[in-house]
């Protein structure tokens, strides 16, 4: 017999769970007006009418490792919509993974086995970057880039652009999408509220102010604990990458004398992300949400809770 303890331990598991699935991002542009209007203003396209865009994001998706913000249909083109405080470059990979997942659902498999052409929605994939290191404007990922042997055309190819939507990038999407303007202009007050205060109070003090101030407001107060509960996830994340980043370039350095170098430290980078990202999900389902900051401050704390939780 469960105890209520059990119970709400299952509970906060739960919780922690959704939060590693979703992000205030996913959250906001859910709503399909607002999601059209992202769209619009990404293909300087000029649709009205919500109904005709269909949201298909697979639930509960994480497949090796790989999950996904918005996938959605319109005008029998698959738009797949990323957003990421760090420029991944296996994202194509990443997203050739998740677009057969895709397919997988929105076609009948049995009939590739037939004489008839199987039509298909034409895939779009766009990463929206809002992180604090210097990238450019819009730059392209390509699949190819990771191959091996780059002889030859290749035959298989997926590209990803990558659009910066900090602060004097990207003002024109910006402009045309006003939701995703006030979104970055939460993010940032996020970040300076947290240069002063701890965690939680920067998050919840940047949430009033932007309610005060007629950003997202009407979003906030129908959220607000949702959103205060994912944006602290998700700035735990960002921060504690930044050592990641030392660490898997040593154990990169290591796995590069048979892989070779750059490609060992890439899968380092892959890997250490997902360890982290199952250490914050499993100390925020312990109540020590105000102990994950340390993570990126106190290396030896980080290798202490990896072992606690054997991650």
């Amino acid at each position: 017999m469960k105890t209520d303890n059990d119970v709400r331990k299952q509970d906060e598991t739960v919780r922690a769970e959704r939060k590693y699935k979703d992000t205030v991002f996913r959250m906001l542009f859910e709503d399909k007006e607002r999601l059209l209007s992202l769209y619009n203003a990404v293909n300087g396209s000029y649709y009205t009418d919500a109904a005709e865009l269909e949201i298909v994001t697979l639930e509960n998706a994480i497949y090796m490792n790989v999950k996904n913000d918005l996938a959605f249909l319109i005008d029998l083109q698959l738009h797949l919509y990323e957003h990421q405080s760090t420029v991944n470059p296996n994202m194509p990979l990443r997203f050739l993974q998740y677009i057969s997942k895709e397919y997988e659902k929105l076609i009948d498999m049995k009939k590739l086995y037939k004489s008839k052409l199987v039509e298909i929605p034409t895939p779009k994939f766009v990463v929206f970057y809002n992180g604090t290191e210097k990238q450019p404007e819009r730059q392209v990922l390509r699949l190819s880039n990771a191959y091996q042997n780059k002889l030859g055309e290749p035959q298989l190819e997926l590209q990803v652009e990558v659009l910066n939507i900090n602060v004097g990038y990207n003002n024109e999407i910006k402009e045309q999408c006003k939701v995703l303007e006030e979104y970055m202009q939460y993010v940032d007050c996020v970040r300076k509220e947290a240069e002063e205060k701890d965690l939680e109070s920067a998050v919840s003090s940047a949430v009033d102010k932007c309610i005060r101030q007629g950003i997202l407001s009407d979003f906030l107060l129908a959220n607000k604990a949702e959103v205060i509960s994912m944006s602290i996830f998700e700035y735990d994340e960002e921060a504690v990458k930044k050592i990641l980043r030392e660490e898997a370039f040593e154990e990169g350095a290591e796995y590069g004398e048979t892989k070779g170098r750059e490609q060992g430290i890439q899968q380092g980078i892959q890997q250490g992300e997902q360890r982290l990202l199952t250490l914050i999900n499993k100390m925020h389902a312990d109540n020590l949400s105000d102990q994950v900051p340390k993570l990126s401050t106190d290396a030896a704390f980080l290798r202490k809770m990896y072992e606690k939780y054997g991650v």
